[in-house]
């Protein structure tokens, strides 16, 4: 594998303590990973308006070197009122205006989805596999789902990272 797998966490909670379970899944089948914190970006709310504010626009190089680099993306976000969070949202959009085709960081690169939530996370992982087949991602069928009645499984995790892998 060329690059190191990117794992987005979209929460600095229990999703990103699974980001950091597969960061070391991958590590122990020989693979490189890094998890990227995406409540640490600090990035302004996407609008047109602001996207023109060149004070107010992010720099947004650096994790768009690290995905165009990476051969494959793993998604670890919780579900906010039946959708995925607002900053992997945020940081879709931030990532998608900075070139000059917005698919390019995402175009037939393999995605798993994975969800820790207080409910179910069926709905975020609906609303991330909409987005990222809508990116042109190649968005594995099988996902994690972790929650009050689902707990992890290393095994699982395993089996997901060997399909990434693979």
């Amino acid at each position: 594998m060329v690059g190191s797998v990117v794992i987005l966490a979209a929460s600095s909670g229990k999703n990103y303590a699974l980001a950091n379970k597969f960061c070391n899944t991958f590590t122990d089948k020989g693979v490189d990973s890094e998890v990227v914190d995406l409540t640490q970006l600090n990035w302004p709310v996407y609008t047109p308006e602001t996207e023109e504010d060149s004070n107010a626009a992010p720099d947004t190089s650096a994790l768009s070197d690290l995905i165009s680099d990476a051969p494959a993306l793993v998604v670890c976000a919780p579900e906010y009122n039946g959708v995925m969070p607002p900053v992997l949202n945020n940081c879709i959009a931030w990532l998608s205006v900075q070139s000059d085709d917005f698919r390019l960081l995402f175009n037939n690169k393999t995605v798993l989805l994975a969800s820790h939530s207080g409910g179910g996370g069926a709905h975020c992982l609906m609303a991330m596999r909409q987005q990222f087949s809508h990116l042109g991602s190649n968005v594995i069928g099988r996902s994690m789902t972790l929650n009050k009645t689902k707990e992890f499984s290393q095994s699982t995790m395993d089996d997901l990272v060997d399909r990434v892998i693979q």
